[in-house]
């Protein structure tokens, strides 16, 4: 195996716990991804769409649990874009740090559109810009008290996170029991037909979202250096994915149930749609809350792993100097990568405004995309660091697969299909700056020899 080539020290190491990683995981990964999304999935493929979540916590599974073994052999600061690097040289890590950065920017103005709409739920009348710009001063103001505090804070909105759930779930179950009202009308499926939905193409379609509800596990990569023990980080993401696809499954299996497919639709949440009939005045207040926690949290996750990955790229070589500058006063963060960042969600949230929304919703999916495109290649690192066994690889290779479904399920769909093309855009320019650096690359070598 080839020497480590980035600036993080294996002797580098943090005092957090592996079940205080899970709840970060837990904050990290749940967000309207899930929240909001699963619902179209739900009109895809039916009750079929238990079958698309296992597959995703799979492959989340063999993703995370490869990553978390290449973090106990060899801890890096950059996580999977230093092991990308290690395994095929200088043009990988900077691909996949670019990749996972610009896709990261672009979620979080998506998601700061988000919860500029879900609050104009209790405020209509205000303008969009002021929610977006109260949220986007919240972040910054989580970024800079630093990695303890930001901790801290996604262990609490992962319990309030999962404390929405559960409260779906009893509640659901009081209704499917007749508690809640006689003779509830309850959709159980009497024909395969009736199961797949829209067949074995809706399931197919339906992949992507469920993936998408599993997002967030890089970040769990980046914050697991800090952990006191490294090779607790497998044991942590098991057991956080063990409970996610748990309330995942049974939260989306009792929403199913308990009305029709056609019912779901894009703009609601599928929980509050499958308690619609229930006449639960609270509920979607305490929904369009949850909707907020989960879209804050992973928003301001998005901000703390793009901003401590710029400075790690710095070191590395793959971003200007400029942006590894310490801060020598209290601030925990580095100022330049910050400020990149905070122009970045400017950028971000005017094209949200300004855009036509369906440009915006096809530029945010492949943003999605573009995060499973390095999934697929924390995978491809691994068979060149790891000593892996047969049953290794043959699950591996079952991830890559379902992974490569999901991402060509947004092919078939023609209201999806521009997104694909969208994320090769940008892999593509991405990949036309790596020419004009490998010479850059190639000069220095020169010079030093």
């Amino acid at each position: 195996m080839e020497k480590p080539a980035c600036s993080a020290s294996k002797k580098e190491s943090g005092d957090l716990k592996w079940w205080q990683l899970s709840l970060i995981g837990v904050g990290c990964i749940i967000g309207t991804g899930f929240f909001l999304a699963s619902g179209i999935a739900i009109k895809k493929a039916g009750l079929a769409t238990l079958l698309a979540f296992l597959v995703a916590a799979f492959s989340t599974y063999i993703v995370f649990n490869t990553l978390a073994k290449m973090t106990a052999n060899d801890p890096q600061k950059g996580s999977f874009c230093a092991y990308a690097k290690n395994a095929y040289g200088h043009w990988a890590g900077f691909s996949c740090g670019w990749v996972y950065w610009l896709s990261e920017i672009l979620i979080m103005g998506s998601q700061l559109t988000a919860l500029s709409i879900f609050s104009k739920f209790w405020f209509p009348n205000l303008p969009l810009w002021v929610f977006a710009s109260g949220y986007a001063i919240l972040g910054l103001a989580v970024l800079l008290i630093g990695t303890k505090g930001f901790e801290r804070l996604e262990n609490v909105f992962a319990l309030m996170k999962i404390g929405a759930i559960v409260m779906f779930i009893i509640i659901a179950l009081l209704a499917v029991f007749g508690v809640l009202k006689d003779n509830p009308s309850i959709n159980i499926p009497n024909t395969i037909d009736d199961f797949f939905g829209a067949g074995l193409f809706g399931l197919w379609g339906a992949l992507i979202y469920a993936f998408y509800a599993f997002g967030g596990i890089e970040i769990m990569g980046l914050m697991a250096i800090n952990l006191k023990e490294k090779k607790e980080a497998a044991k942590s993401g098991t057991v956080m994915l063990i409970v996610l696809t748990a309330i995942y499954i049974l939260s989306v299996g009792l929403a199913i149930i308990l009305t029709s497919r056609d019912a779901f639709n894009q703009k609601e949440s599928p929980f509050v749609t499958a308690l619609a009939d229930y006449n639960l005045d609270f509920f979607p207040h305490v929904f369009n809350a949850a909707l907020i926690i989960a879209g804050f949290s992973t928003m301001i996750a998005s901000m703390f792993a793009v901003t401590n990955l710029l400075v790690t790229l710095a070191e590395d070589g793959d971003a200007p100097s400029l942006f590894a500058k310490k801060n020598k006063g209290k601030l925990k963060v580095s100022l330049p990568s910050l400020g990149l960042t905070i122009l970045g969600l400017i950028a971000s949230i005017l094209a949200a405004f300004l855009m036509p929304g369906k440009v915006y919703e096809y530029i945010t999916t492949a943003a999605g995309l573009m995060l499973l495109y390095n999934w697929f290649f924390i995978l491809l690192s691994s068979r060149k660091l790891l000593e892996l066994t047969a049953g290794d690889k043959m699950k591996q290779l079952l991830s890559m697969v379902f992974i490569v479904l999901a991402i060509s399920g947004t092919i078939i769909e023609k209201s999806s299909r521009p997104s694909f093309f969208i994320s090769l855009l940008f892999v593509g320019l991405i990949g036309l700056v790596l020419l004009k650096m490998k010479s850059v690359w190639k000069q220095k070598e020169e010079n030093v020899s």
